[in-house]
Parts: C-alpha cells; sequence; structure tokens
C-alpha cells in the first residue's frame, strides 16, 4: 500500500514537472523563433537594405553631375603683366583696343581689384564643382597674360554654356556705390542674338547677389564695346561687384568673410539661372 501511494506520488510529480516545462516552452518558444538565426540574418539583410537606400537618399540631388558647363573669368591680371598690344574690339570690326588692363584698386583698403577678382572667382569656382558642375577658369593667378578676346575664346572653344565675368567697379564719385551689370545691347552687330539669355544670366545673378551681400541692385546695363564680350559665342555677362572707390563697398569686399557670402551669391545666381532655363 505504502509502495503503491509512492508510485503515484512520483507519478503526480513527473507529470507536474512534464506539464510545466511544456507550459514554459509554450511561453517561451514565440520569442526565442524571432531571436532564430534565420530571423536574424533576414533582419541584417533588411537593414543592411535600408541603409543604401538612406545612403542614396542622403547624397543631394546638386551634388552629381549635371553635365553643365561654366566658364568663370576673373577679371585683369597682376600689373606686372605687359597686356598693352592690342587686339580688334569685335569680329571683323577693325576697332583696336589694348588686350587687358590691371583694373581699379581700392580707394580705402588698397586692394587691387585683379586680385579681389580672382579671390571671388576661386570661391565660386568651388561651390559650383561641389554642386556639379564642370568650371572653367580664364585664370587661376595674377600671373597669366590673356587678353579679353582670349577669355571669350577659350569659353568657346572649351565648350561652356555661359560664361561669367567678375569685376568690381570704380567711379570719380565716391558716392557711387552697389552692383550692376554689363551685357550686350539687342542692336550689337556681332552678338545681339545673345542678348536674351545673357540678360537673364545677369539678372539671375545680380539679383542673388544682392540679396546675399546686402548690396543696392544697380540693374543691367548694355554695353557693346566690351572685347569679352563682342568675341562670345555663349551668353555671357560682367558682373561689377561694387564700387572700389565707395569706402564702404570697398571695405566689405576686402573683409575675408564677407567674400564668402559674396561668392555664395553668385553661385546660387547661377544654379538659378539653370533651374528655370
Amino acid at each position: 500500500m505504502k509502495k503503491k501511494r509512492i508510485y503515484v506520488i512520483m507519478t503526480l510529480v513527473l507529470l507536474f514537472t512534464v506539464g510545466a516545462a511544456a507550459f514554459i516552452y509554450i511561453l517561451k518558444s514565440p520569442f526565442e523563433a524571432k531571436r532564430s538565426p534565420v530571423s536574424e540574418t533576414v533582419r541584417k539583410g533588411a537593414a543592411e537594405k535600408m541603409t543604401e537606400v538612406d545612403r542614396e537618399k542622403l547624397v543631394p540631388e546638386t551634388a552629381k553631375p549635371k553635365g553643365i558647363k561654366i566658364a568663370i573669368d576673373p577679371g585683369h591680371q597682376g600689373p606686372h603683366v605687359d597686356m598693352s598690344a592690342q587686339e580688334e574690339n569685335a569680329p571683323g570690326s577693325g576697332v583696336m583696343k589694348q588686350k587687358a588692363t590691371s583694373g581699379t584698386t581700392g580707394t580705402y583698403t588698397g586692394l587691387g581689384e585683379y586680385e579681389l577678382n580672382l579671390d571671388i572667382a576661386l570661391k565660386v569656382r568651388d561651390r559650383l564643382e561641389k554642386l556639379g558642375y564642370e568650371v572653367v577658369m580664364a585664370r587661376e593667378d595674377n600671373d597669366t597674360a590673356i587678353s579679353n578676346k582670349e577669355r571669350a575664346q577659350m569659353a568657346n572653344e572649351a565648350g561652356a554654356d555661359v560664361c561669367v565675368r567678375i569685376h568690381a567697379n570704380g567711379s570719380e564719385s565716391p558716392s557711387s556705390e552697389g552692383a550692376l551689370c554689363l551685357v550686350m545691347s539687342q542692336d550689337n552687330p556681332y552678338v545681339g542674338q545673345l542678348y536674351g539669355e545673357s540678360s537673364r544670366l545677369a539678372e539671375s545673378v545680380l539679383s542673388s547677389y544682392c540679396e546675399a551681400t546686402g548690396f543696392s541692385n544697380q540693374g543691367i546695363q548694355v554695353n557693346d564695346t566690351m572685347t569679352g564680350l563682342n568675341w562670345s559665342e555663349i551668353p555671357v555677362m560682367i558682373l561689377e561687384m561694387g564700387f572700389m572707390t565707395n569706402e564702404q563697398d570697398d571695405t566689405m569686399m576686402a573683409d575675408a568673410a564677407f567674400q564668402e557670402k559674396m561668392a555664395d551669391g553668385i553661385a546660387a545666381g547661377i544654379e538659378d539661372y539653370f533651374a528655370h532655363r
């Protein structure tokens, strides 16, 4: 009788133990399944795939090549470079002009225009290249002997889509201030057909530049005497960034931090032109 009771108790204990283990397995198994090697592999694969998609999204569209080439022409060169020889002002015009000059000088800072033009042009180049544009430079130092006619021809032969010529202004009146652009007129017998696109380019660049710098917008002016315009075969403009004979313009344009704003404005204006062309 005693043995029978012991067998019954042992049987009950065994059944309870087995039942409890089964119950725990049932509760635990769904969570274990989530950590199974197969599920973990799938999870990692999905995460890696998502990371690749996210990486693509993080690459800005503007950082990819645009297939657009910009010619940047920093006006003038150092005064030690002899550019006194003559060249024809326009194809077949017979009118001769000096090949180039060294430009004006900051009345209050002593900064040479040729130096300012190059400093800003190089900053614009760097910004445009980061946006995905291809850039060709008329000069990258102050020692290059390249005439106004040759600058235009360089841009033409390079297959540039547009040319932006960077200059600074001067005046006998110290009160003259602000930025303006020069383009050819519609009646220009050599490049009048470029007036429309050149004006649109000038408008975009000038507006963006003035917004970035706070300089007053003195508008777009036509000029048919500029050799660098008359030899162009592509839309072209001259940006006069400010008056080096005006104290405020001169001192601001010589400031390194302010030059970053100047370059930002020019690059943004070029980007805006192509966005709406």
